[in-house]
């Protein structure tokens, strides 16, 4: 790559203003010693700014963000950001002979940083927004006479063996549990106890039925395709046997091993280590490459979602000890997710005025992996009004509170601002939930703009058919009455029911 090249020229006009900010802070509202600080660092900020806008070219900060990755940018602005401070550093120390504080040098880097920073999250955080669509499958052309292949019984050496590991490995309890449920014994069943998902790879196709993993899947780095090979291993309606410690598990765990006070402390450091710093892009690889992904904080929510993305559907759950075993069969072939990414934003295909497609973005307030659970959450937990799901441990503790204060609807602004929504209409929706609805009111819906505030907040129906009605009343009086009177009139109705009805974001 040529480090001579044609910068984007609002970048280096946002970072010039973002020092120049950075400057005005410092020297406008931090202690200093000078009663004149703005004259006396006047000229030094001017080079300093020369300096990181020259630094930043060279760094090659300006090329189009679209061209780069996050990882890629972040580096990039902690390169300039140090060594812009290192060279400023050694000017105040050995040329100016400290008649400048190295004070102000580093609050005003710290904060163009700090700044920066954030503001490619925020980029970042668009571009990389999971997208809730369905999910072309792999083909099933390769699975030719994916039937199991006839046992071998073990001998009695193999069966002390296969004992021996699971005991040593996991213990009496787990060994009875599965003794009880599976028949360990016909040579139909393959044990190991790896970190390395590839083990699996070594295995010819359809040997076994049924497939152990002992080791926990938060010790495991590349879970996506382990499962993966485990599928393509598997014969049809082969079973898969896997294990991990919930992050509610491994809550209660931490807090009953300390003191109290001490434990909360503890827990929440664990809980950043372990459980956030694996998922921010920046630090994500640092923690992978000194860890090897050992010992991180899983939610229920996103190991049974990466069982169903790829080709099972979970048939039951045991908790033993502090570990949650899954029996899993495979059903179909994985959803091609070895990679996929999440991020704060969530970008939904929705359809807009004239049946146009488009994207409306949210914050992401469930776990990871929880789209591929809806099958799984239908079968085992019961609809309350509105069609919302009792209980729903895909939703994370933050998100709760953001659904509560309507903060990942805050996002949807952009689209406003965009002109794919209005302020109040009809909820936007999937090609599937469209499709549930009667055909006039499809007709309708499509003659205008969806919404950031549906008719449901104002009439709260729910089942349905009760939407339907609610949505359908709504556009016949935009039709006789007026759009903007309709939208006046629902907007205050919506507005008491959010603010003495306590409505909140579904």
């Amino acid at each position: 790559m040529k480090i001579f090249h044609k910068p984007t020229i609002i970048t280096a006009i946002v970072d010039v203003l973002l020092l120049s900010f950075s400057f005005f802070v410092v020297l406008k509202w931090f202690p200093l010693t000078t009663n004149t600080p703005f004259t006396k660092y006047s000229l030094p900020s001017l080079f300093y700014v020369v300096t990181w806008v020259l630094c930043s070219y060279l760094f090659q900060r300006y090329r189009p963000l679209k061209r780069q990755g996050f990882f890629a940018t972040a580096l990039k602005l902690v390169g300039t950001s140090v060594v812009v401070s290192l060279f400023y550093l050694m000017l105040i120390q050995l040329y100016f002979n400290n008649q400048f504080s190295e004070y102000v040098l580093f609050a005003v880097s710290i904060i163009v940083f700090a700044i920066n920073y954030v503001a490619l999250n925020i980029y970042f955080a668009y571009r990389f927004a999971v997208e809730y669509k369905d999910v072309v499958l792999a083909s099933e052309e390769n699975r030719v006479n994916a039937k199991v292949k006839c046992p071998v019984p073990l001998d009695k050496e193999s069966w002390i063996d296969l004992c021996k590991t699971i005991r040593d490995h996991s213990g009496e309890q787990v060994f009875k549990f599965l003794n009880e449920n599976l028949t360990l014994a016909d040579g139909n069943t393959y044990v190991y106890a790896t970190t390395d998902p590839l083990v699996l790879k070594f295995q010819p196709h359809y040997q076994y039925s049924t497939i152990i993993q002992l080791e926990k899947l938060n010790n495991i780095l590349g879970i996506n395709k382990m499962l993966s090979i485990a599928n393509e291993k598997l014969p049809d309606d082969g079973v898969f046997i896997c294990c991990y410690e919930s992050k509610s598990t491994y809550k209660k765990r931490v807090l009953n091993r300390y003191n109290k006070g001490f434990n909360y402390i503890f827990y929440v450091f664990n809980f950043v280590v372990k459980r956030i710093i694996p998922k921010i892009l920046l630090s994500q690889w640092l923690y992978f490459y000194f860890t090897g992904g050992r010992n991180r904080v899983l939610s229920k929510a996103e190991v049974l979602g990466r069982v169903y993305s790829c080709g099972f559907k979970v048939l039951r759950e045991k908790k033993i000890g502090h570990l949650t075993y899954v029996f899993a069969k495979r059903v179909k072939q994985p959803e091609m997710l070895l990679n996929k990414t999440y991020g704060p934003l969530i970008r939904l295909h929705r359809y807009g005025k004239n049946g146009e497609p488009f994207d409306v973005y949210k914050m992401r307030t469930m776990h990871p992996y929880s789209e591929f659970l809806q099958a799984y959450i239908y079968e085992r937990n019961n609809l309350k009004d509105g069609g919302k799901f009792y209980k729903d441990f895909r939703v994370t503790t933050m998100g709760r509170i953001m659904r509560r204060f309507w903060i990942d609807e805050l996002p949807t602004i952009y689209n406003l601002m965009n002109g794919d929504m209005k302020l109040v209409g009809v909820r936007p929706l999937s090609v599937q939930y469209f499709n549930l609805y009667e055909k006039e009111l499809q007709e309708k819906r499509i003659a205008y703009k969806p919404g950031l505030l549906p008719p449901f907040y104002a009439d709260m129906p729910n089942t349905l058919s009760e939407i339907q009605e609610s949505e359908l009343k709504y556009l016949n009086a935009c039709e006789s009455q007026g759009t903007f009177i309709t939208d006046v009139r629902y907007f205050f109705l919506i507005l008491q029911n959010i603010l003495i009805k306590k409505a909140r974001s579904a």
